[in-house]
């Protein structure tokens, strides 16, 4: 018998589902630049996998700006300027807020098609003192 306790996922995050007005180029874009996988559920809805965090897309007019209140959703990079540079290259997102400098690290915030914003960080080449 294992004495290790399996970690509980009671009352812990587990999913988070986003707004998107075309559930499409959500896809496209964060399979291309993220290898997001996605599983459609009807016309309205797309789960995520190979995000971190699992969770999904819903069909709407709406879209996720932490300036106007909602949570702002981090995604993690080794190689901060390469991923930076991915984004770049996209038409169809735009770079919000250049490649700044934070306690603990470095991070950039981008918004893609459907005009969600994220944010990119990194912790790597940074001193810890």
């Amino acid at each position: 018998m294992s004495n290790h306790k399996k970690e509980s996922n009671h009352e812990k995050i587990n999913y988070i589902e986003l707004p998107a007005k075309d559930l499409g180029i959500a896809k496209d874009f964060f399979s291309r630049l993220f290898n997001w996988q996605f599983t459609d559920y009807g016309e309205e809805y797309t789960a995520f996998t190979n995000a971190g965090l699992k969770g999904g897309f819903f069909r709407a007019e709406l879209s996720s700006v932490a300036s106007q209140g909602s949570a702002l959703i981090v995604l993690y990079s080794d190689d901060l300027d390469s991923t930076l540079a991915k984004i770049e290259a996209e038409t169809n997102a735009a770079i919000s807020q250049p490649i700044f400098h934070f306690p603990g690290g470095r991070r950039f915030h981008f918004i893609d098609p459907n005009g969600n914003e994220f944010a990119v960080w990194s912790d790597v080449g940074i001193e810890v003192v």
